[in-house]
């Protein structure tokens, strides 16, 4: 018996040491990668310090050129949009970390609608910032909705677990020598999309995901921090009511929303798109400098949705298209 438990006391000591170990070698493997997400979450949760910050999921990542809406607009811009990282959960860990160091004048959100509807696993999206977990007391809270924080506070290697691979193979190649400020451009595609694909209204609601959402507004609001809730262009067709729940919310909390894709913008310019959901370079140019003159008319008007909904329609889109291809 005596043996016994000498034998899981080394085993247990062995594995605790092993973990220990692993997490240190993992950390140095994450603050070194050059994968496309590692050095992004390095800088957000230690060097950020832009005057106007861009969030979101893979479509913010791709389609905002901060360069170009900073020459506009004559204020820093970062974009910290991570692909993959597609609900309300992923964007607020992402503010709190902001937070802690910074505070920004602007917070441009591309909202969809995976930000408030129902999903199989929704804290899923969590693991992306499992690396930097114990950095950031406000950050960790949100681990608590799941059952991933007490795994994460006893195992340091498993912090890591989600994108291991990708870290590692970022020593060895180098995935950030096209990105700007956090913007990377998409490749011309060696075809463009032919069809534009109808999307279905998905209205099941997560009321915890509309929790976070006043949660992320009422910490801009504390922070004196002016939020736009943004949709880029899609190839693809919905219902005019597609964003409703979104727009109400946004209504709500008085937050302006600018809604590219319901209007129709660059539908009839399938070269600009990568895929049915994705801008490459070219149109991405065309896209942010758009966006920076509407962002301008946006943070000069009074917050309210609805004047910018007026301001914004899609015959305007289309004039200023033209003048722009002028």
């Amino acid at each position: 018996m005596r043996r016994l438990l000498i034998t899981l006391l080394i085993f247990l000591v062995g594995l605790f040491t092993s973990d220990r170990l692993g997490g240190v070698f993992m950390q140095w493997v994450n603050s070194h990668s050059n994968d496309v997400i590692a050095p992004k979450l390095q800088y957000i949760s230690r060097e950020v310090h832009e005057d106007i910050i861009l969030m979101g999921a893979s479509r913010c990542h791709h389609h905002y050129i901060p360069s170009i809406i900073s020459d506009s607009l004559h204020m820093s811009v970062y974009n910290a949009g991570i692909g993959g990282a597609n609900n309300i959960y992923s964007h607020y860990t992402v503010l709190r970390h902001i937070l802690s160091r910074h505070v920004p004048k602007v917070i441009c959100l591309e909202v969809m609608p995976s930000d408030y509807n129902q999903q199989s696993d929704p804290f899923a999206v969590l693991s992306f910032f499992a690396p930097l977990f114990g950095t950031n007391a406000d950050a960790d809270s949100i681990f608590h909705l799941n059952d991933s924080y007490w795994r994460y506070q006893l195992s340091h290697l498993y912090r890591y677990n989600a994108k291991a691979p990708s870290n590692l193979w970022g020593l060895l190649l180098n995935r950030q020598n096209d990105s700007q400020q956090g913007y990377t451009p998409l490749p011309r595609p060696s075809a463009f999309p032919k069809v534009r694909t109808f999307e279905s209204i998905d209205t099941s609601v997560d009321t915890l995901k509309l929790e976070y959402i006043r949660r992320f507004a009422h910490l801009c609001r504390e922070n004196d921090i002016r939020l736009i809730f943004t949709v880029s262009p899609k190839y693809t067709e919905v219902s005019p009511h597609h964003y409703d729940i979104l727009r109400r919310l946004a209504s709500e909390l008085s937050i302006p929303f600018l809604d590219y894709h319901t209007s129709g913008l660059y539908s009839d310019h399938p070269e600009y798109f990568k895929d049915n959901v994705h801008l490459w370079h070219e149109g991405a140019q065309l896209f942010s400098s758009l966006f920076a003159h509407d962002l301008q008319q946006a943070l000069s008007l009074s917050s309210s949705p609805m004047m910018l909904r007026r301001a914004l329609s899609p015959s305007t889109f289309r004039s200023l298209l033209s003048h722009r291809r002028r």
